[in-house]
C-alpha cells in the first residue's frame, strides 16, 4: 500500500492530486523551486522539499533531483501530474530504478508513444513519404511535442520545403528533436478524445468521449464530456481505437487517445501517457476520481470489468491571461479581478 506520495509537479494538478491523496489517507509530499516558495501546492503539502534553483531546467525538469527529493521525504510513490517530466520515460524508469512507486504508465508505454510517427506505425497509419498536388493541403507536424509548435499548414507545393525548414527548426527550439512528418490536413475537423484506464490484468476501460474543438493558439479553450452529436457507429469506432492504443503498449494506469473526426470518419492523433487539464469533465460525468484509480493500479489493484455508467454532461473552460500590446501573447501574473459576465461571478484578489 502506498503510504506518500510526492508529485513531481507544482500549481493546480499538484494540489489535485493531494486532494485525493488525503481523502485516501496518503501522506503528501511537495517540491519547489525558490521562486515557487510561497505557492499554494507547497501550503497543501504535508512535506515540502526545496529544488535549490529558480527556472525549471534547474528544478521540476531535473529528475535526478526530483529522485533525490523523494527519497529524503521517505515517500514510497511518485505521481508526475502533467507537463514536466510527465511523459519522460527515463524518468519514470529513474523513479522504479529508485526502489520508489511510479504511478503513471510503464516506461516502454511512454516510450512507444512519444514519438508522434512512432505511434502512428503502431496505430497502422502511414504519414505522407512523398507529397503530389493531389495531396494537398497536408499539415507539416513535429514528432516530438504539442501546443503547436513545430506546426504548419501547406497548400501551395512550393511553399513544403521552407515550411519543412522551419518546423525542423522549431521543433529542435522547442523539444529537442527537430523531426517532422507530413500528413493530410483535415479542413474543419473536430478535435476528439477518448479518456482509458487499463490495469495490469488486461482490462481497459474507455471512459465516454471529450470534445476539444474549440481552442487558441493550439490550446484548448473548452472541454466537453460527452462529444455531442457522434454518430452511435463512431463513437465506438472511437472507442475501439482508443482500446486499441492502450493493448498494443501494455498500457497501465490512465491515457488519453487523441483524434481529428471529420466526414463521420476517426483520423488517430497522438496519444497522451498521463492525465490530462480537462480530466474533471470525465469524472463528472462517470463519478469515478481518475487520481484514486492512477493509485489502486499502481499498487496493483484490478480494474471492475465494467467503468460505471456515464450519466449527465460537463463542460470545463480554461482561462487565458494574453497581453494585447504583444500580439495577444500569453502573459503570466497575479490575477486581482474576474469577473463572469451574465453569471454574475466576480472574484477579487
Amino acid at each position: 500500500m502506498i503510504k506518500s506520495v510526492l508529485v513531481a509537479n507544482r500549481g493546480e494538478i499538484a494540489c489535485r492530486v493531494f486532494r485525493t491523496c488525503r481523502e485516501l489517507g496518503i501522506a503528501t509530499v511537495a517540491v519547489y523551486s525558490d521562486a515557487d516558495a510561497d505557492a499554494l501546492h507547497v501550503r497543501e503539502a504535508e512535506t515540502a522539499v526545496r529544488l535549490p534553483g529558480a527556472a525549471p531546467a534547474e528544478t521540476y525538469l531535473r529528475g535526478d533531483l526530483v529522485v533525490k527529493a523523494a527519497q529524503a521525504a521517505r515517500a514510497d510513490a511518485v505521481h508526475p501530474g502533467y507537463g514536466f517530466l510527465s511523459e519522460n520515460a527515463e524518468f519514470a524508469r529513474a523513479v522504479l530504478d529508485a526502489g520508489l512507486i511510479w504511478i503513471g504508465p510503464p516506461p516502454e508505454a511512454i516510450e512507444a508513444m512519444a514519438s508522434k510517427t512512432r505511434a502512428k506505425e503502431l496505430m497502422g497509419v502511414t504519414p505522407l513519404a512523398e507529397v503530389t498536388e493531389a495531396d494537398l493541403p497536408v499539415l507539416v507536424k513535429a514528432a516530438a511535442g504539442g501546443g503547436g509548435r513545430g506546426m504548419r499548414v501547406v497548400r501551395d507545393l512550393a511553399d513544403l520545403p521552407g515550411e519543412l525548414a522551419a518546423a525542423r527548426a522549431e521543433a529542435a527550439g522547442a523539444f529537442g528533436d527537430g523531426e517532422v512528418f507530413v500528413e493530410p490536413f483535415i479542413e474543419g475537423g473536430r478535435h476528439v478524445e477518448v479518456q482509458v484506464m487499463a490495469d495490469a490484468y488486461g482490462t481497459v476501460w474507455t471512459l465516454g468521449t471529450r470534445d476539444c474543438t474549440l481552442q487558441r493558439r493550439h490550446q484548448k479553450v473548452i472541454e466537453e464530456s460527452p462529444a455531442p452529436g457522434l454518430a452511435p457507429e463512431l463513437a465506438a469506432e472511437l472507442r475501439a481505437q482508443a482500446v486499441r492504443a492502450a493493448r498494443v503498449t501494455e498500457y497501465r494506469g490512465a491515457g488519453t487517445v487523441e483524434f481529428l473526426v471529420a466526414d463521420g470518419r476517426a483520423h488517430f492523433l497522438e496519444m497522451n501517457t498521463r492525465l490530462q487539464v480537462e480530466h474533471p469533465v470525465t469524472e463528472a460525468v462517470f463519478g469515478l476520481d481518475l487520481v484514486a484509480l492512477q493509485i489502486q493500479i499502481a499498487e496493483g489493484h484490478a480494474l471492475e470489468q465494467e467503468p460505471p455508467p456515464e450519466r449527465g454532461h460537463a463542460v470545463e473552460a480554461r482561462l487565458y491571461a494574453e497581453d494585447p500590446a504583444s500580439d495577444w501573447a500569453p502573459q503570466t501574473g497575479r490575477l486581482h479581478r474576474l469577473e463572469v459576465p451574465g453569471v454574475g461571478a466576480v472574484f477579487d484578489s
